[in-house]
């Protein structure tokens, strides 16, 4: 029912800032709460943030609180990641993530239905 297509990645370097994004295509975007994930090489995949259905609550990981911020645009079934003060550890790549805003554990990926391909970000020292 959703899909993901997610765009921003690039190479920066530590301290600049990176604004990812994530459209989706289906009907009902607002019944999702969105959330965004990053996996590095060897790593299982982390909780990095996410955002109710209308924004209302976000959540972050104690690594990027303060230094990331997420948003959506529910008119234009798009979720946002904003991330400054980049540093070279949150080198990863980026997944966008939605499930139906029943679920309680929104900090678990695998409670997470809908993933977008991912986006790489790297941040050189």
């Amino acid at each position: 029912q959703v899909q993901l297509v997610e765009s921003g990645g690039g190479l920066v370097q530590a301290g600049d800032s990176l604004r990812l994004s994530c459209a989706a295509s289906g009907r009902s975007f607002s019944s999702y709460i969105m959330g965004w994930f990053r996996e590095a090489p060897g790593k299982k995949r982390e909780f990095v943030a996410c955002i109710s259905v209308y924004g209302g609550s976000t959540y972050y990981a104690d690594s990027v609180k303060g230094r990331f911020t997420i948003s959506r645009d529910n008119a234009k079934n798009t979720v946002y990641l904003q991330m400054n003060s980049l540093k070279p550890e949150d080198t990863a790549n980026y997944y966008c993530a939605a499930v139906y805003y029943t679920t309680r554990r929104f900090r678990e990926s695998s409670e997470y239905t809908y993933w977008g391909q991912g986006t790489q970000v790297t941040v050189s020292s």
